[in-house]
């Protein structure tokens, strides 16, 4: 078991992972703190909302001023875009700017939920994996969408737990497992996971990795919280590997009967 566990490396598009936890770098209080939460993390692999980058003013820090991109590798996202010509307009930059192909594509349906647009997602899943890109797809918990994103090329699935930003954790657990149940390529949930615990239990059903962004962020004590991640999905991804005792209605004793007294 210990072999196996040294072993268990989180392959997406290419890219060996060690860490299946993937850190978001929005909403920190400074590029200081986002790269002191990305070390505790143990991630190795961040997600960048390009149209947030600043490209323009050199005076100001930029993220890779804090975090090494020879070190850490960046994710390229379509964070923010509300329609398919946006999203692509956006990652063709992005393969322009730092020749990014591995990117994670998201297609907002509307600012008040930011549920996925389904149906400019997948649109735009088959127009970048048709341009050469390795596309890790948002997406909601639905295994049939999830199946079409597959068929089309996706590199990962990313179902969400809930809302974006919610922090309400895994709402439906059974969608989730159906979604890793078929799938050949890795399930990752990404959004509304609230606190450690969350990814736990999302790993715990057999998921490949889980990207956490708001939850970090957000907390009181940034730094203190990557670590619990850290902790948790490494917990989470051994219990699954270690196979949960069955469920029973009744009680089993755990002592032995035999020769009692």
């Amino acid at each position: 078991m210990v072999d196996k566990l040294k072993k268990d490396i989180l392959k997406v598009a290419g890219k060996n992972l060690k860490s299946r936890l993937i850190v978001g770098t929005g909403k920190y209080k400074s590029f200081s703190e986002t790269a002191k939460a990305i070390q505790a993390s143990g991630a190795d692999m961040v997600t960048v909302a390009v149209r947030r980058v600043n490209i323009l003013n050199k005076k100001k820090p930029i993220l890779t001023d804090y975090v090494n991109p020879k070190k850490i590798i960046f994710l390229p996202n379509t964070a923010g875009c509300f329609n398919s010509e946006e999203a692509l307009r956006t990652l063709r930059l992005a393969r322009e700017m730092g020749g990014w192909k591995l990117v994670k594509l998201e297609v907002l349906g509307d600012k008040k939920t930011l549920y996925p647009n389904m149906i400019e997602t997948i649109k735009s899943t088959k127009i970048l994996v048709k341009e050469g890109f390795k596309v890790m797809v948002y997406c909601t918990d639905d295994p049939l969408l999830a199946k079409k994103l597959e068929d089309c090329g996706a590199s990962a699935i990313m179902p969400l737990a809930s809302p974006i930003g919610s922090g309400l954790g895994l709402l439906n657990k059974v969608n989730i497992s159906l979604i890793i149940k078929q799938a050949k390529v890795p399930v990752i949930v990404d959004a509304g996971i609230g606190t450690a615990s969350d990814a736990t239990v999302a790993m715990e059903l057999g998921c490949d990795g889980v990207l956490i962004n708001s939850a970090i962020a957000n907390s009181k004590k940034p730094i203190l919280m990557a670590r619990a991640f850290k902790d948790a999905v490494v917990s989470g991804r051994n219990s699954y590997l270690a196979g949960r005792m069955d469920k029973n209605y009744f009680a089993k004793a755990s002592s032995p009967t035999k020769g009692l007294i």
